[in-house]
């Protein structure tokens, strides 16, 4: 488990600093809009969902066979 934090820690640090820093260096476009700012937060909330879904899964496994447990033993 302990292998997967780094990983995470650097996306989060990649889409929390490092890319808003590279986008914001070409705003000299005016009709540019926030598009970067969704993809950041598209982006910022697949990791969040990934990172949950993998310190999750053992839970959610455990869960999904005692239930399939219980309704194969009826």
């Amino acid at each position: 488990m302990n292998h997967l934090i780094r990983p995470l820690a650097l996306l989060c640090w990649l889409f929390t600093t490092a890319l808003p820093v590279r986008l914001r260096a070409g705003e000299d476009d005016a009709d540019r809009g926030d598009v970067p700012g969704w993809v950041m937060l598209t982006l910022m909330s697949a990791v969040l969902v990934a990172g949950l879904l993998l310190i999750a899964r053992p839970a959610l496994e455990g869960l999904f066979q005692d239930a399939i447990n219980r309704v194969s033993g009826l």
